[in-house]
């Protein structure tokens, strides 16, 4: 008996009988909910890669903006005469070709890729401008012990809609 049912059971698999698999209304289902979540997934992925380089924009402003003030320590509280150049002595992390091309004092400063930008304009003041990889611009700005932090593009990356980066 038991070797008759397997008889028949391997007679029908061999000519088609009984196969088993996934319809085509099965295999639209899965396709459609992969592509719902692929639809929810790769918007949030992009913003926390927009994120990542607004933060690391942020870093390099505080770093500069640390070796400025180190800078100014070491010469009497004057900003005056401050660059790239003297705060990577500073502060090596510090690139002295940080993508600067262009006029710094420029709103957005002209930067390729990613820059930072330092000028001090009186012994009293300076600005720090870094540009993230998606062009979003980070400002440490002192004028004469005050201090501001601008950004541009709002609400995007890692730019409140205050348009104010310590917030």
């Amino acid at each position: 008996m038991l070797l008759q049912n397997l008889r028949a059971k391997v007679g029908a698999r061999l000519n088609g009988d009984k196969e088993a698999g996934f319809t085509l209304i099965e295999l639209l289902v899965v396709m459609l909910i992969l592509g719902i979540l692929a639809a929810i997934a790769l918007p949030a992925f992009f913003n926390q890669k927009d994120k990542a380089g607004d933060s690391k924009a942020k870093e390099n402003a505080h770093t500069a903006q640390v070796a400025v003030e180190t800078y100014a320590t070491e010469n009497s509280g004057s900003y005056t005469g401050v660059d790239l150049t003297k705060l990577h002595k500073i502060e090596p992390t510090i690139s002295t070709t940080a993508g600067v091309v262009g006029n710094p004092s420029a709103t957005p400063p002209v930067a390729a890729k990613e820059g930072l930008i330092v000028s001090s304009t009186a012994s009293n003041q300076y600005e720090i401008q870094s540009v993230s990889s998606n062009g979003n611009v980070f400002k440490i700005v002192n004028t004469a012990g005050t201090m501001t932090y601008p950004c541009t593009t709002k609400e995007t990356g890692g730019c409140p809609a205050s348009e104010k980066w310590n917030e």
